[in-house]
């Protein structure tokens, strides 16, 4: 026989399963505006987490595509990203404590037998039963890791981590001597476009430095002519 899955259902008619509608959205926005973050649920779309477990919203991203709506979970440091099908604001209903069993009365114990006369002898050791193999744990699947690196012109570079569907890191700054440093390990192709950038960017910053040295001389000169 087939599970049947009950889900709760807001006031609006959105579902736990469902996930978040627009309302909720333009809601959870409003509470953390006013530093009133509301709580929200996982729902079993969720990958990577426990399905009906509690989080808290923390920020949205713009434009508010795939993955945009950042929360930590409960009891958890680590904020994740996630799509409006994966959260709502239905919490889940309790799961039913299972009923205590009755324990039978205890009967009271036969009374031995009696004991047959006994021929002392040798008697053959028993064969000793192999012990059972422990069952080896569910591994998880692994999942097609993408990481990105963007450069801008004035050489400041981020890094995008896409975990299969799930956007583990977004474009966090990465310091260009860290991206040097990983360039020489990368084969010669990425290691030559990656080098071209830094050395672009290098160019434009002594550049500027120069142009910010004759400004400077520049200043100096008329403050000294005006004492």
């Amino acid at each position: 026989m087939g599970e049947t899955r009950v889900a709760a259902v807001s006031a609006n008619g959105t579902s736990a399963k469902n996930g978040l509608s627009a309302e909720d959205i333009e809601r959870l926005r409003a509470s953390l505006a006013e530093g009133k973050p509301t709580p929200v649920w996982f729902t079993p779309d969720a990958v990577g987490v426990t399905s009906g477990q509690s989080a808290k919203v923390v920020a949205f991203d713009e434009p508010a595509e795939g993955d945009y709506i950042q929360v930590r979970a409960t009891g958890s440091r680590d904020v994740l990203s996630f799509s409006p099908a994966e959260l709502t604001v239905v919490k889940p209903p309790p799961k039913p404590k299972a009923a205590p069993r009755s324990v039978p009365a205890q009967a009271a114990p036969p009374e031995p037998p009696e004991e047959p006369n006994v021929v002392v002898g040798i008697e053959p050791g028993k064969p000793e039963r192999p012990a059972p193999r422990a069952q080896p744990r569910g591994r998880k699947q692994p999942v097609e890791i993408t990481v990105t690196l963007h450069s801008t012109p004035e050489g400041e570079w981020t890094v995008d981590v896409l975990a299969g569907k799930k956007r583990t890191v977004r474009w966090t700054p990465v310091p260009a001597g860290d991206v040097a440093k990983a360039a020489r390990s990368l084969p010669p192709a990425v290691g030559e476009a990656i080098g071209s950038a830094l050395d672009a960017a290098r160019e434009r910053q002594e550049r500027r430095v120069e142009q910010l040295k004759a400004e400077l001389e520049a200043a100096q000169r008329a403050l000294r002519e005006l004492g």
